[in-house]
């Protein structure tokens, strides 16, 4: 899978990227017919501590496009919630494709 990854309004460190290739990554096990996967890191100027967005959209086949956006405190927390969504998202999307 191809995982483009952009920051916003910020530089993300090694750590991170690493962080966000290995969980966006492992949505392989859930569909194996990913075809890539774009994140979006964004820090907003707002005045509460939860102003890191992560946004992420995969590919799968069919001109089918999965989107999850999640605002956190840290954006590791960010990019888990938002593949747990993806995750829920493709399972329902590959019981559509068996029926």
């Amino acid at each position: 899978m191809n995982i483009k990854i952009q920051s916003l309004r910020f530089d993300a460190d090694k750590k991170l990227l690493d962080y966000i290739e290995a969980k966006v990554g492992k949505l392989n096990q859930v569909a194996d017919n990913i075809v890539g996967a774009e994140v979006i890191l964004r820090l907003e100027n707002a005045e509460t501590n939860d102003n890191k967005i992560a946004e992420i959209r995969i590919d799968v086949p069919h001109g089918t496009d999965i989107f999850a956006k999640k605002q956190c405190k840290t954006f590791e927390e960010s990019v888990d919630l938002a593949t747990a969504a993806l995750r829920r998202q493709l399972k329902k999307f590959k019981e559509k494709q068996r029926d």
